[in-house]
């Protein structure tokens, strides 16, 4: 539905000049990274009412420096460097050659009415205050996690001298930005700690399109291709990073050797997929399974396929970032354990809709309880499952998702009318 009526706007553009949106985030399509689903969804919602142009990086193989349109978006990829990003000095100098470019592109860009940036990389919104300053324009800058918070939690980042810096630099823009979206409660108050004005900060969460994520039968094309047709399936669909705390998942399988109908199927790759699938062969638990990403056709019936999902996350991490693959889980009307801080996000989600139990992270033996109850049947996934699908169409669907970015940029022009 929501998908038809945004084909039907651009189709009938408004008369008169729209006001220029200019974006800012290292990914966008054709990319795979989240952000790139995401802010592509976004801009071309948006086509209809702003006149787009997002400012982008190259994507290996797919698409390369230049200009081009998709959708009613202006795509303008710089010829920043685009190096494989596991090892952290090459994903830095990706970050900061996509930086130098952005700011120049962005300065010697016509004049736009609102500036708007994602946090890829976690320091843009120094890069996108820059820009928005030179034109003397408001700047909104939606924020994907919290840094380098996340980053020094997980262990990734542990010079003091270069985590206070980034801290300046996150506290900078957050400070002087004009509006700054949280895509969680628990989000909007880590920013505020971190300087943010509460009365600029808005919650937005992320979404997915309920339009297209429908349940499908657990017995689908998907389930018989991968031999988990009258298996009980358990299911990760994602990163399979740090944040996710995917250890606790597989080791819980040790726990579950006496349930033969049991699947715990990983899809996904990332930092631990390599340690992870060696813990698992370590311990000789073979109801593991490991699948690589999917293509995004599948995802209706991949997701579907599982009895219920788990959505992990490390011990600390609740505020600075949010797993927002549990809104697919719940778009196909699927029930969710979440294995994280009871302040997550994602906690706070399962217990309002009613759609998931909770258990703490990094405890497998813990895990494995709500796994085995799911298994002999002592909870109504059904039920559950029914109000995940209620929650995700009415909170998380594209559709409702753009409307509050319309709202919001409405009353960012409202404040600051064109100089």
């Amino acid at each position: 539905m929501q998908a038809s009526i945004f084909a039907e706007r651009r189709q009938t553009p408004r008369a008169g000049p729209r006001p220029r949106l200019l974006v800012l985030n290292q990914y966008y399509w054709p990319g795979i990274e989240a952000t790139a689903h995401l802010l592509t969804e976004l801009c071309e919602g948006l086509a209809d009412e702003y006149d787009v142009t997002v400012l982008t990086t190259g994507v290996n193989g797919a698409a390369r420096p230049g200009r081009s349109r998709r959708n009613g978006v202006t795509i303008v990829r710089l010829a920043s460097t685009t190096f494989e990003r596991r090892r952290l000095s090459l994903r830095a100098l990706n970050y900061v050659t996509y930086v130098v470019r952005a700011v120049g592109a962005g300065a010697a860009s016509g004049r736009p009415d609102i500036v708007l940036c994602m946090t890829d990389p976690p320091f843009l919104g120094d890069a996108a205050l820059l820009v928005a300053r030179r034109f003397r324009v408001p700047l909104v800058v939606i924020t994907q996690d919290v840094f380098p918070e996340i980053a020094v939690e997980l262990g990734r980042l542990e010079n003091r001298i270069l985590v206070d810096l980034l801290r300046r630099a996150v506290r900078s823009y957050l400070q002087r930005a004009d509006r700054i979206v949280a895509i969680g409660e628990t989000m909007r108050r880590r920013l505020e700690e971190k300087g943010a004005d509460p009365a600029r900060v808005t919650v937005i969460p992320n979404w997915v399109d309920t339009t297209v994520l429908r349940p499908q039968a657990r017995d689908n094309a998907w389930a018989r291709a991968n031999g988990l047709v009258e298996r009980f399936v358990v299911m990760h669909s994602g990163n399979v990073g740090h944040a996710q705390d995917l250890e606790s998942l597989v080791r819980a399988a040790t726990f579950l050797r006496d349930l033969e109908r049991l699947s715990i199927v990983v899809i996904g790759i990332g930092a631990r997929h390599a340690e992870l699938v060696a813990l698992a062969a370590r311990l000789e638990t073979d109801r593991v399974l490991f699948l690589p990403y999917q293509r995004r056709e599948s995802l209706p019936e991949s997701l579907s396929s599982a009895g219920v999902h788990v959505v992990g996350l490390a011990s600390g991490l609740a505020g600075f970032v949010v797993p927002s693959r549990m809104y697919g889980v719940l778009a196909v009307g699927r029930p969710v354990i979440v294995a994280a801080d009871a302040d997550s996000e994602t906690a706070l989600v399962a217990r309002e809709g009613g759609c998931g139990l909770v258990v703490p992270p990094g405890r497998p033996e813990l895990l494995a309880e709500p796994i085995r109850d799911a298994y002999e049947g002592r909870h109504a996934l059904a039920a559950m499952g029914a109000r995940a699908r209620r929650y995700a169409v009415a909170e998380t669907d594209r559709g409702v998702a753009v409307g509050r970015y319309r709202e919001l940029l409405g009353e960012v022009r409202a404040a600051r009318p064109p100089a």
